[in-house]
């Protein structure tokens, strides 16, 4: 299988996304690192998503991005040139489902840690801010996305009641807009440019993220046998 990639980097910091399977990233300090990575988030992200996974892979770079952001934190504003088509109702409601999943699975993670509040990570500052270091602080920065992520296309929505609620009402507060499927490319803040293909590839992406810096940190605490490793990450 081809894995056409996204490559976004702040001069040697690189990030690959897959960009036929949304939320798909893997990161290194190196391009070669993070294309190294590439087969094992794929064989992983497929067998969470529930398709086939094929034996061999090749990962073909199709778009790079240079950045000034962070992105050996993760931080990017990447927009691919795919994301700039207008989404058809079938692939909509793939994608729909599949942000769905993501936020379903990433709380049923998080309800299974025996102490939200416990940690075996040390405390880390970024530029941002402190790193989620806890269970409950990954869950509630990953929630806290939802007004964001929507607002960034207009659409007004807010973080209240668990990961699921929230996006779902963001979801219904989306489809009361006419033709929100043909909606443009609109430039947000900090001169971030957003799509409707982009926010539901990002939050997926961002699920994946903290989900499994949650597992592992919850492996790590607690244990393998107390943790369900739901995303089925390969760590």
């Amino acid at each position: 299988m081809k894995i056409s990639c996204v490559w976004e980097h702040n001069g040697q910091d690189s990030m690959l996304f897959a960009e036929r399977f949304p939320g798909a990233f893997t990161r290194g300090p190196s391009k070669a690192e993070a294309v190294r990575k590439m087969p094992a988030e794929i064989k992983s992200y497929l067998r969470w998503r529930g398709g086939p996974v094929p034996d061999a892979f090749e990962v073909e770079i199709v778009q790079e991005k240079s950045s000034a952001l962070t992105v050996s934190d993760a931080d990017s504003d990447v927009l691919f040139d795919s994301e700039r088509q207008a989404l058809s109702p079938p692939e909509y409601a793939e994608l729909k489902a599949l942000a769905l999943k993501s936020a379903r699975d990433f709380l049923t993670l998080f309800e299974a840690i025996p102490d939200p509040n416990r940690s075996c990570r040390p405390a880390r500052e970024t530029f941002y801010g402190p790193v989620p270091r806890t269970a409950l602080e990954m869950y509630e920065h990953t929630k806290n996305v939802n007004g964001y992520y929507f607002g960034e296309i207009g659409v007004p929505a807010d973080n209240e009641g668990t990961l699921l609620t929230c996006r779902e009402r963001g979801f219904a507060a989306l489809e009361s807009k006419p033709d929100f499927l043909n909606d443009p490319v609109v430039l947000g803040s900090y001169e971030e440019e957003w799509s409707l293909r982009k926010v539901l590839r990002r939050f997926v992406w961002h699920d994946r993220i903290h989900a499994r810096a949650m597992y592992r940190m919850a492996v790590r605490t607690f244990g393998t046998q107390a943790v369900p490793n739901v995303f089925l990450f390969d760590l």
